[in-house]
């Protein structure tokens, strides 16, 4: 298959003058066995309960259920507890749950109703694309010079439905690239329903949402500066006891909304990276997480990971922020704010003069800087850089997050050009000002040739983020939304061939 190619003026010139460029031969195919079970709930209440019944009229449900365990079972990991975890779901959804029949099942009857009301789902059956590489944490066992990293990709399936899902690999002192064997079974986390909110950030939202504020803040009075879900629940129905005719559903239905699209996701410490995958949970994301941008983020000597990402509900988009410390346990947030009204924000991987700092495209054709002391909330923003080139002249975006260098924060771009080409360039901003451009490529560095411009959407190469390990720039990235490779290339070269002037 032939490869992604540098640019042809490019290629040359690289090849020429900069030797460290090379394509990797690793390459992330989607692999279709990699499969969830999910609960499957045919038809409303009714339906579910005919189901029920006839399930219980079995006589041979021992039998029966025996087969279908020796059918899935190598398939998942403790299939037994997810059925048990679907028959659950099926019983309160039919609202049988307190009746006798019920109650007299056996065990392997239970889990048996489970399998019912499970269906698998392959989450990468149409794509694996989008990257995004940080090191990791944990660099236990890994030779000197090395660094093991994590890398994070965007998997379509059924319905292009997009999660996000893990690989994990080592760069050697050399440069060369080694990934981990990959997980034979895919895990979903455990959803906390009821994580803590601050009520100061929560009503800016609400506030933000255009909503009745005679409404909600009088409704959520009564609230703690910290407060969970149940909370919540238990202050607005007090609220509509005492005040049945000032409650709207508009509003009540947007403050539980908002809350139920901050949550944390967790998997246990036994589960290995590859294994993982962020499935959408949230009405506002049960359509897709999309592109989801990671970063290694340091404050004050601490190290955290946050990912912004776009959450589709298949009408509109909604930017969200995750952060973890360990790729195990996720928490999950709104992004707030007129700055991020559109896709596509990342996050530098550090304050700059004591603030916050964000790429993104606010207008949907332009590069802008943010900038915010809440890392939440985003409402100062500037234009960076506009489409100006033959290859970006449609729009211009970000692909991940800025990294540091000792002559300013490297920036990777995409831009859309004809036939909507997507190709991929790099900025380079001042380190203590990184609203200035102090220079660019004049050529993109990367788009897809051959074989590599044909897939689920043609003629696009795209990353999500970039890593730099020692002198070596690693660069991700996926072809025509359908696998993923790797670019690298020593940093300095590629610095050396940025035009040091803006356009």
């Amino acid at each position: 298959m032939a490869a992604s190619k540098i640019t042809k003026m490019n290629y040359k010139f690289f090849m020429k003058n900069i030797a460290s460029l090379k394509i990797e031969e690793q390459r992330f195919y989607p692999d279709i066995s990699r499969v969830i079970l999910q609960s499957f709930l045919p038809g409303n209440s009714e339906n579910v309960r005919g189901i029920c019944e006839r399930i219980l009229a079995l006589s041979n449900a021992e039998v029966v259920y025996k087969k279908v365990k020796s059918r899935y079972e190598q398939r998942h990991a403790d299939i037994e507890t997810v059925f048990m975890q679907h028959y659950q779901i099926a019983i309160e959804h039919a609202g049988i749950a307190d009746s006798e029949k019920i109650k007299a099942m056996s065990p392997n009857q239970k889990k048996l109703m489970g399998a019912y009301f499970s269906k698998e789902y392959s989450v990468e059956a149409a794509a694996l694309f989008n990257p995004s590489i940080v090191p990791s944490r944990d660099q236990t066992g890994v030779a000197d010079g090395a660094l093991r990293f994590i890398l994070s990709l965007r998997a379509v399936g059924e319905g292009h439905i997009s999660s996000i899902v893990f690989r994990s690999g080592i760069s050697s002192a050399d440069g060369t690239i080694e990934m981990d064997p990959i997980s034979e079974h895919l895990k979903l986390p455990e959803i906390n329903q009821n994580p803590e909110y601050d009520k100061h950030t929560f009503l800016l939202k609400l506030a933000e949402m255009n909503l009745n504020p005679a409404i909600y803040q009088a409704s959520l009075n009564s609230l703690n500066a910290r407060f969970n879900y149940r909370d919540l629940e238990n202050c607005i129905w007090y609220y509509g006891v005492s005040n049945p005719s000032t409650v709207h559903t508009t509003e009540t239905d947007a403050i539980k909304w908002l809350a139920l699209s901050n949550y944390q996701a967790s998997f246990s410490d036994q589960s290995e990276v590859s294994s993982r995958v962020l499935f959408p949970y949230s009405e506002n994301e049960n359509n897709g997480i999309e592109d989801a941008r990671f970063v290694e983020f340091t404050d004050d000597g601490k190290v955290s990971y946050f990912a912004t990402y776009t959450a589709y509900n298949g009408v509109t988009v909604l930017p969200q922020l995750m952060m973890t410390r360990d790729f195990k346990s996720f928490r999950i947030s709104t992004l707030n704010g007129d700055g991020v009204s559109n896709k596509g924000m990342a996050l530098f991987p550090r304050k700059i003069g004591g603030k916050y700092f964000m790429i993104g495209r606010v207008d949907s054709e332009n590069l802008f800087i943010m900038s915010s002391d809440n890392i939440h909330f985003w409402n100062k923003y500037e234009p960076l850089q506009t489409p100006g080139f033959a290859w970006d002249l449609i729009k211009i975006g970000n692909c991940g997050s800025p990294v540091e260098t000792a002559r300013g924060w490297l920036l990777m771009t995409h831009g859309v050009g004809a036939c909507r080409q997507y190709a991929i360039g790099a900025m380079l901003l001042d380190l203590e000002d990184p609203s200035i451009v102090i220079a660019y490529l004049d050529e993109p560095i990367i788009e897809s040739e051959g074989e590599d411009r044909e897939g689920y959407v043609p003629n696009v190469v795209y990353t999500c983020g970039i890593m730099i390990h020692g002198e070596t720039l690693i660069i991700p990235y996926a072809m025509s939304d359908r696998i993923t490779g790797f670019v690298t290339v020593n940093i300095d070269d590629l610095l050396d061939r940025l035009v040091m002037q803006t356009k």
